[in-house]
């Protein structure tokens, strides 16, 4: 062997090295006898370097793996004897090899059997089991085989072929047969003669009948001999947790619903007897996760044959169960209350399935009544944090672990306690009502874990609760209520104030969860809005509190106007507009002022250029500025009053965005540059925002706003010419216009040609594939209104898009193409909104050279390019232009270019292998393919089918009775039936 190269294998080695060594192993792979020299370093430990050694199993793997049928048989039989020569050897070894040599060892052993056992080494077992006899290092590695080939025949996260499955289940069925009966053997006599010598391998031989137990004949396990030597181990520390998930693997195991229900039983009444089940006096969490497992199981178990019981009419067996059921849930909820999330996770599952019964259930009993009081109250205590839970790793991308786990544990108590709700509404009501009072009577002198979680119980019933109380404060008077008075006992107890970040979230997500309260107590509006305003919400200390809080005060004020309640009197007592908007002291100055943070960071708290410091993050001002337009546009003011307000919001913006401008134009550093364009992007975003308040009953025009956004546009259109960062100032001026055609109406159109000037000039791809739908949306909105713009502008954009399309680029560049490919689709659908819009003439009033050029464009769209998307758009535009022109009175030469170009498109294309008729975006073209067809015969009738029967499909060689039967199909009345026969037609005519 290459001795330079294995020097790679060393973990310190340097890169040099390791990059020798990964090409010396590369190279082995294909060598036809390399398995050969690494076989018999093996077998006569050639090597004593342990990373040597497992080199050379993974080049032994590898030849077993995916060339062992091009070896001889005498090369086979070598590989059997080397790994059983290694296996001896092991024998011999006083230091056992490192975990990860036996692991890989025990995984080429396993190999090797999926490959051998059927054939050529039927007594694979039998020869390891004679070579490691009851060896501690042999049994070790007889141990590790045995789990190496569970792996490869029962894993379920290993995606397995058919072929591949088969030959598993003719394995196992093979083994069952053969030599299952002295497996389970072995590990009986592994089991008793090391439980109280070796504890590793005790545990290692329990996870193994674990492993096999689900798919081996279970009276081979579950009998006296076995069961009573694993309750022995429940006794033993260092075995008790591997012999707990032995048991759960056994209790897991398929069977006949009766039987199981015995299994259950006869397990659960020798557990007891072991005194397992008294887990007060228990200190050790590891094990009772384990234990909570095992009864979790068993409860299960216990459910699933009730279940099936039920299901198949033995009623008498059901209640049996039914009972055996019942006499597990007190140490359920022993386990569920338990201080020990892990604990008290690995039980849910059992309570949640209990509940089910429950629910099913016309009667409960006192005690099922009591079982669901007692789950109530534990899953209320549950919920609670941690006085040391870590907020801030919470919100941290890397988020602590034990905070994540206990945030999943909270979303399996939430499913608990919808469950709960599903069983008893009215004592979840009664209950969370009864905490929840208790607990704000006081909150000043409360911990904030009670308050948040007695708030979050309240948030919780919103979901929680069935569906016909989900409007929560109507229906029915004595849950209406209960919400209603805990609602007001909320907004008025002062809470919001609590200083911990915990509570005052959850205090607004309520608030915004249950915003109908107010249509029943508008009342309350002014004090929750001055909540969200002040120190408790958008000045809050916490930036990550000030974030939500932005995006809920937007929700909030929003659902009061949606839903028309007369909130504008109670937003004119607070003085809310007037504070917010027109005086702006600095605190509202702060929330509104325009970041001027680098573009890359979303930070808060940073410091901006006028000295103040930016409460909340670009995203985070980008609700504010909407909260504000809708409350401008919804308010009672009048249509001046409103003017004056969203002008007193807009101005700083306009004048902030000219002075950011004219510092962008100097600016020397491209981080600079780049920090720049940011903000003013963000400003127009800003203003593009506040737009979002408008609606068809509130328009800009009766709000008396458009002299303000005209205003907006002839401050930020400028900016277009600027050469610096252009794709970044596009994108939001762009936004900004689209925003604007809707709301301006034709006010706007004077602005379009300059700006569309501007976007036309330099353009990449991605440019023009991002301008065309603004040209889309005025078409589409303005029409003959903006005809003699497109006219102007029709051929300088198509210029510029067939000016892209035609650069060359590198063939093995994806990016560049799929950027193509999206332009030319873009290119389509403009062409499409023309045509659809009534704009025709758009097209037809060009010099003829460039109608021609459009349309042999389309014939290529449709028929040349592999994009189905684009080829429907193509047939679409010439359905609609055969539609338009296609009858007597049309253009000029358009009948000849039907005959000679649309109609051989409509049998090219789907002729083409790359038209893929199993596609579905590819049926809808052909779909379209056949609107075009059937428009040609609408506009030229008997001359069409003339052409097709007479010239056009005898050049394609189609037999005379294939034409006759087209025809008759495009005659048909239901474009359907054509549709239909086409696809069969074409799906003929291909080879």
């Amino acid at each position: 062997m290459d001795e330079q190269a294995l020097l790679g294998l060393n973990p310190n080695a340097d890169a040099d090295f390791r990059q020798r060594a990964l090409a010396y192993f590369e190279q082995l792979k294909i060598s036809q006898d390399a398995w050969q020299v690494c076989a018999e370093a093996l077998a006569q430990r050639i090597y004593s370097d342990d990373h040597i050694k497992f080199f050379c199993f993974q080049v032994i793997e590898h030849q077993i793996k995916f060339k062992y049928s091009e070896l001889t048989e005498v090369q086979q039989q070598l590989v059997r004897e080397t790994l059983v020569t290694w296996l001896q050897a092991q024998m011999l070894n006083p230091q056992p090899e490192k975990t990860f040599i036996r692991n890989k060892a025990a995984q080429v052993f396993a190999l090797l059997f999926v490959t051998e056992y059927l054939t050529k080494w039927p007594k694979f077992f039998f020869d390891i089991l004679s070579v490691v006899d009851l060896n501690p290092q042999g049994v070790d590695l007889y141990l590790r085989i045995l789990m190496a080939v569970d792996a490869e025949l029962v894993d379920r996260d290993v995606v397995h072929t058919s072929e591949e499955a088969r030959r598993n289940t003719l394995l196992k069925d093979t083994m069952r047969e053969q030599c299952i009966p002295s497996l389970v053997e072995s590990w009986y006599q592994i089991l008793q003669n090391y439980q109280c010598t070796n504890a590793e391998l005790t545990c290692q031989c329990l996870e193994v009948v674990g492993a096999y137990v689900s798919w081996i004949d279970l009276s081979l396990i579950a009998n006296e001999r076995f069961i009573n030597m694993l309750l022995s181990h429940m006794s033993v520390e260092v075995l008790r947790e591997e012999a707990c998930d032995c048991l759960f693997e056994i209790v897991n195991k398929g069977m006949d619903p009766i039987d199981k229900t015995k299994l259950v039983e006869s397990l659960c009444q020798v557990l007891q007897s072991a005194g397992l089940f008294s887990i007060v006096q228990e200190d050790d969490v590891d094990f009772l996760a384990r234990f909570s497992k095992l009864v979790n199981g068993m409860g299960q178990a216990l459910i699933t044959s009730w279940t099936k019981l039920v299901k198949n009419g033995d009623m008498k067996s059901a209640q049996d169960t039914l009972q055996a059921i019942e006499a597990k849930v007190a140490l359920m909820l022993q386990l569920l209350i338990h201080e020990d999330d892990d604990i008290s996770s690995n039980i849910i599952g059992f309570c949640y399935d209990y509940l089910h019964i429950l629910k099913q259930l016309s009667l409960l009993s006192d005690q099922q009544k009591a079982n669901v009081e007692v789950i109530m109250l534990a899953v209320m205590k549950k919920l609670t944090y941690e006085k040391n839970y870590n907020f801030e790793h919470e919100i941290c991308v890397l988020q602590g672990e034990d905070e994540a786990m206990f945030v999943e544990y909270r979303k399996q108590l939430k499913l608990l306690l919808d469950r709960l709700a599903q069983v008893s509404p009215e004592l979840l009501l009664a209950s969370v009502r009864r905490v929840f009072n208790t607990t704000l009577q006081n909150w000043q002198a409360t911990r904030f874990m009670e308050i948040e979680v007695a708030i979050r119980l309240l948030y919780m019933l919103a979901e929680a609760l069935p569906v016909s109380h989900g409007a929560h404060f109507s229906g029915d008077i004595s849950k209406a209520s209960a919400l209603q008075d805990m609602m007001r006992t909320l907004v008025t107890s002062g809470v919001s104030a609590y200083q911990h970040t915990s509570v005052t979230l959850e205090f607004f997500e309520t608030v915004v969860r249950y915003e109908k309260f107010f249509a029943v107590e508008p009342q309350h509006i002014p004090n929750v809005l001055m909540a969200f305003l002040d120190h408790r919400g958008l000045r809050h200390t916490s930036p990550k509190v000030r974030s939500r809080i932005a995006y809920l005060f937007s929700r909030f004020v929003k659902s009061l106007n949606d839903n028309h309640w007369s909130t504008s009197q109670q937003l004119a007592k607070t003085g809310i507009l007037e504070q917010y908007i027109r005086h702006r002291p600095d605190s509202f100055f702060k929330l509104l002022n325009v970041n001027i943070t680098k573009p890359w960071s979303n930070n808060y708290n940073t410091t901006l250029e006028n000295g103040y410091q930016a409460l909340l993050s670009s995203d985070d001002q980008l609700f504010i500025y909407e909260t504000a337009g809708v409350l401008i546009v919804n308010s009672e003011y009048s249509a001046e009053r409103k003017q004056v307000l969203m002008r007193n919001l807009l101005t700083p913006l306009m004048e902030k965005f000219k002075v950011l401008l004219g510092k962008l134009v100097m600016a020397q550093d491209e981080d600079r540059q780049m920090a720049l364009a940011d903000c003013l992007n963000h400003a127009v975003g800003f203003a593009s925002r506040t737009s979002k308040a408008f609606s068809n009953k509130q328009t800009v025009k009766q709000c008396g706003c458009s002299e303000v956004y005209l205003d907006c546009l002839q401050t930020f259109l400028p900016a277009l010419s600027c050469p610096l960062q252009k794709e970044v100032i596009r994108s939001g001026v762009r936004t900004f216009l689209h925003r604007m055609i809707i709301c301006l109406e034709e006010e706007v159109l004077p602005f379009i040609p300059s700006a569309s000037e501007h976007m036309l000039k330099d353009c990449e791809a991605k440019d023009l594939q991002e301008f065309i739908p603004l040209i889309n949306q005025i078409t589409a909105k303005f029409k003959t209104q903006v005809s003699p713009f497109l006219q102007q502008m029709f051929m300088p954009l198509l210029h510029a898009i067939f000016e892209v399309l035609l650069r060359p680029a590198d063939e093995n560049d994806q990016s560049a193409a799929l950027e193509k490919q999206m332009l030319r689709r873009s290119y389509f659908a403009f062409l499409q909104t023309v045509t659809g819009s009534g704009m025709s003439e758009v097209i037809a009033n060009q010099d003829a050279e460039n109608v021609e050029r459009v349309l042999f464009t389309i014939i290529q769209g449709a028929v040349d390019y592999p994009d189905p998307i684009a080829q429907k758009t193509c047939f679409i535009i010439l359905s609609k232009l055969v539609e338009l022109w296609g009858g007597k009175d049309g253009p000029v030469g358009f009948a000849d270019f039907v005959y000679k170009h649309i109609v051989p498109a409509c049998f090219l294309a789907p002729l083409k292998q790359t038209f893929d008729l199993a596609d579905a975006q590819t049926v809808l073209a052909l779909s379209e393919c056949a609107v075009t067809l059937k428009t040609i015969h609408l506009k030229r009738g008997p001359e069409c089918i003339h052409y097709l029967q007479q010239e056009y499909l005898p050049s394609l060689q189609v037999a005379p009775e294939i034409i006759q039967e087209f025809c008759q199909a495009l005659q048909q009345s239901d474009a359907k039936v054509f549709k239909n026969y086409l696809k069969v037609f074409f799906q003929r005519a291909k080879p």
